[in-house]
């Protein structure tokens, strides 16, 4: 039985001499820094994917708050921590399309850090595309559709400025109306 640290050293040394690393339905081009899904490329932030490689690097293992901090900031650095690793865990959550609810990918150690639960494999030349399976659209995935773009928009800073400027001018017809009436 291996130890944690010749675990690491093992999957480093893999991570290292692997050009790319294929989990779930993506494949990460170590060599250009780029990942895909389905073929068309996810864009990650550097953060993002430096905190993927650390996620892969220790495969099932959890990775401390406090290895992701070292990682992605160097010290002296003067952030919030914190807050920080919080984000930048949930903008890969994000690019993952995973959820902390019902991780796919990222479960979250409470308290502790974070771990890669899927099962990931090394490949020195990239995976075979597999043709597209057509997919049939229930009518669940419609609405899940349908309610996740709801909440992009409304969580969208043009979404608010337009509900903004939608009050104020519903506030000033109302006045326009009052004075109307008076006269």
């Amino acid at each position: 039985m291996r130890s944690p640290e010749q675990h690491e050293v093992l999957n480093n040394a893999t991570l290292a001499s692997a050009r790319y690393v294929c989990f779930g339905t993506f494949h990460l081009d170590l060599k250009k820094e780029e990942l895909f899904k389905d073929g068309t490329r996810v864009k990650l932030q550097g953060k993002v994917y430096q905190a993927l490689l650390a996620l892969l690097q220790k495969p099932g293992e959890i990775v401390t708050r406090e290895e992701l901090r070292m990682q992605l900031w160097p010290p002296n650095t003067h952030v919030n921590y914190d807050a920080n690793v919080n984000t930048t865990v949930n903008k890969l959550r994000q690019a993952l399309g995973d959820s902390a609810d019902q991780p796919a990918f990222l479960d979250t150690i409470p308290r502790r850090g974070y771990s890669f639960i899927a099962p990931i494999e090394f490949l020195d030349r990239p995976a075979a595309p597999q043709a597209p399976q057509p997919q049939l659209s229930s009518t669940a995935d419609i609405h899940e559709r349908a309610a996740s773009l709801f909440r992009t928009a409304f969580f969208s800073k043009w979404f608010t400025a337009a509900a903004v400027v939608l009050l104020i001018a519903s506030m000033l017809f109302g006045a326009a109306l009052v004075l109307y009436a008076h006269h």
